[in-house]
């Protein structure tokens, strides 16, 4: 045990270290436009999973493609692939992609598998393995590094076996995961209000693709080829093109929300009144504070209220490299329920409820446990 947790220590340490020197990179000029790079999952020598005689690694390469083309067509959106064509590219390499690019989101598009008729979409984010089911999902993803040249050397320490080596993976990247676990939600309900696939979540997992990056990252499994209508579905132009359209979307409104430039296009000489909120039979939460979080960026705003769609009370907080925007401030349930729902009808429709407990962020969860006044 003392002998892993050593190794842990300088997995991280060396993964810590190639992080800070990438960090400190030089800042590309092109700031203004929001930078989305698209991974394929697998290619070339790694086919990825070959369910019902379908090849993953095309699958994945043909939905990206038709992301990026779709993105294209704004011009606020810069799209940045990992690969192209049929090539195999390295997970480490992969995620230095993304960072020289500086960019907004990384989102790896990638099938699933199983021995039996399992079927559904999953969208995951880096964490913790919650489940055994998960490991082996992680497991699936990350023996990947054995099919890279000198993977000793490249991932010290890591064993794709190993759910103790998991647990260095997530130290980098808590400070987007409010981010990623966002888009990875908006992603899911496309693919379920819109395309009615089933939907198994959004879940964490201990996944080397998503720890290599540092900006908010997802890796969405579309469907298991292994299952017989899904893996025609997903075999199908047809299908593909439903699943890119429905990444798109999430991508849209994710971007809208997080990177606040719709907020600056509202005209200041027409502020929108704001909506009384009734009064309510309380329901206060002991040494609880609850907001509404509008949006998040790495643009400092006023928080006047033509800024954020005529709503008063809004406040600034920052985490790490971004600023978050909350509405609202109260220990009673109730009343940010009516804030939230006052805030979707503004027009933040990804706008959520979060908590929080002498100064620190707890779940929402966790907040409704404690003691009612």
């Amino acid at each position: 045990m003392r002998t892993n947790l050593t190794k842990l220590f300088v997995f991280t340490s060396l993964i810590f270290s190639v992080f800070q020197t990438i960090h400190a990179s030089e800042i590309p000029a092109n700031l203004d436009k929001f930078i989305v790079v698209l991974d394929a999952g697998h290619g070339g020598k790694d086919p990825g999973n070959m369910g019902n005689g379908y090849k993953e690694k095309d699958i994945a390469l043909s939905i990206v493609q038709k992301i990026g083309k779709k993105l294209e067509a704004y011009k606020d959106i810069e799209v940045v692939y990992t690969r192209k064509t049929d090539v195999f590219v390295e997970l480490f390499e992969r995620g230095k992609i993304a960072n020289n690019a500086h960019a907004d989101l990384f989102v790896s598009v990638h099938c699933n598998s199983h021995n039996s008729q399992a079927k559904g979409t999953e969208t995951f984010v880096l964490g913790l393995n919650r489940s055994d089911t998960n490991f082996d999902v992680a497991k699936r993803e990350n023996s990947v590094i054995y099919l890279e040249e000198n993977y000793e050397v490249t991932y010290e320490g890591f064993d794709p076996n190993s759910p103790e080596s998991t647990i260095g993976l997530t130290i980098m990247q808590e400070e987007y995961l409010d981010q990623s676990i966002l888009l990875a939600d908006l992603i899911q309900k496309e693919y379920t209000n819109k395309l009615k696939r089933s939907n198994r979540g959004v879940k964490q997992m201990g996944l080397i693709v998503l720890h290599q990056t540092y900006m908010p990252s997802v890796l969405t499994e579309v469907g298991f080829l292994t299952n017989n209508e899904e893996g025609r579905y997903l075999n199908s132009s047809a299908g593909q093109d439903k699943m890119a359209n429905s990444i798109v979307d999430a991508i849209i409104n994710y971007s809208q929300t997080i990177n606040l430039h719709t907020l600056e296009d509202i005209t200041k000489n027409h502020p929108i009144a704001t909506t009384e909120i009734p009064n309510a039979t309380s329901e206060i939460y002991e040494n609880v504070t609850f907001k509404v979080q509008l949006a998040a960026g790495s643009k400092k705003l006023d928080t006047k209220p033509y800024n954020f769609k005529g709503l008063k009370n809004v406040s600034r907080l920052k985490e790490g490299s971004l600023f978050k925007y909350y509405y609202g401030e109260t220990s009673d349930y109730l009343i940010i329920q009516d804030m939230h729902r006052e805030a979707v009808n503004k027009g933040y429709s990804t706008s959520y409820i979060v908590a929080f407990r002498d100064g620190r962020k707890i779940t929402v969860n966790d907040a409704l446990k404690s003691k009612l006044n």
